[in-house]
């Protein structure tokens, strides 16, 4: 029933399964400076994650073996994550006394009140989140619930790459993690900052917004880098794999840039600005500090200052490597240019060092 958010023993890799990709990094520390020991992307057969949904397991655990190949690390240990629209997340009040195999007992016992699917049908977990406001005697405890089966297809395609799934994280809390990588690269920071993550996937956009560091607001929404990519291969007659390479290297027609990548950069700007409004309306909040953008899409040539421009909010792109170090085993450049879309993973990957 507990092994959701899981506990921490020695190194792990931090392990993101998206619709398009697999992606695998391994960090290590030495005082306050973190180095990246090894890091491999892998892209996915079509349709064997749809809407971050494992529909393939055995297609996810062939790439996640070459991946784990190509990275050329020895841990065998990993991080994984469920997306957050998977996870129903509650705080409850708990006495400060308790440690915490009575508070497993008590929860065990009450959480029908919370969880609204049979309970042998879910994996739950908590973490002690410090004393209560409304009464000094409880401590605030989060509690995080998802479907077994979403937490079993992880390990499950984990276990065919030969790694053993010693964390099941939720991605609003890896992504949560490494935005303190993050904040330090920020011109104004300190503890009042509001800033929205907007990680933009190949099928799915993720709008996470942090307040003084921790998750306020996620909202998630179809779209992504894949109809820029659908586009390219319409207009060019290209196979996926052609227009994926494409997209990223270059080489393509004159009218590329402005009747194909254009289009595509204003509808990720509306998509950001009306993500945004969606979150104005929903919370107390009529502004955010800063717009960082995440995930494979982020990198889009001209995107940021578009973003920055329509939002009227500053706007930087995801880089948790910055002030990291590099391992001999790892390419510094593709690991550079993969950084906007590497932050669930690296959040997972920190998850060594709790």
């Amino acid at each position: 029933m507990f092994g959701l958010l899981g506990k921490k023993s020695s190194a792990v890799l931090g392990v993101d399964i998206s619709s398009s990709s697999v992606k695998l990094l391994g960090l290590s520390k030495n005082g306050d400076r973190y180095r990246v020991e090894s890091y491999a992307v892998e892209p996915l057969p079509a349709n064997a994650v749809v809407e971050k949904n494992i529909t393939d397991v055995e297609a996810v655990g062939e790439v996640l073996k070459r991946v784990v190949s190509k990275s050329r690390t020895s841990v065998k240990q990993a991080a994984v994550a469920v997306s957050g629209s998977a996870v129903i997340t509650k705080v409850i009040q708990m006495g400060g006394g308790l440690n915490e195999f009575e508070m497993e007992d008590q929860i065990a016992l009450e959480a029908d009140q919370y969880i609204p699917y049979p309970l042998d049908e879910v994996a739950i977990d908590f973490e002690v989140q410090g004393p209560s406001e409304s009464n000094p005697d409880d401590v605030d405890v989060l509690l995080a619930a998802c479907r077994k089966e979403n937490v079993d297809i992880r390990e499950d395609a984990l276990e065919i790459a030969g790694l053993d799934s010693k964390i099941v994280d939720v991605e609003a809390y890896a992504l949560e993690r490494a935005y303190t990588l993050i904040e330090p690269q920020l011109e104004s920071q300190g503890e009042e900052l509001v800033v929205a993550i907007v990680d933009i996937g190949a099928t799915m956009t993720t709008l996470s917004v942090l307040a003084e560091g921790k998750t306020v607001y996620t909202r998630e929404q179809i779209f992504g880098g894949k109809q820029l990519t659908e586009e390219i291969q319409r207009r060019y007659g290209l196979s996926v794999e052609e227009a994926g390479l494409a997209k990223k290297q270059g080489g393509l027609p004159d009218d590329y840039n402005d009747e194909v990548l254009m289009p595509f950069r204003e509808a990720v700007v509306q998509q950001v600005a009306r993500a945004l409004q969606f979150f104005f309306g929903a919370s107390q909040y009529n502004a955010v500090d800063y717009v960082v953008l995440a995930g494979g899409t982020a990198s889009v040539q001209g995107l940021v200052d578009m973003v920055e421009e329509k939002t009227g909010t500053p706007t930087v792109v995801a880089n948790p490597f910055a002030d990291m170090s590099v391992g001999s085993k790892v390419n510094a450049s593709a690991l550079s240019n993969d950084a906007p879309s590497l932050m669930i993973a690296c959040g997972l990957a920190m998850r060594s060092f709790d």
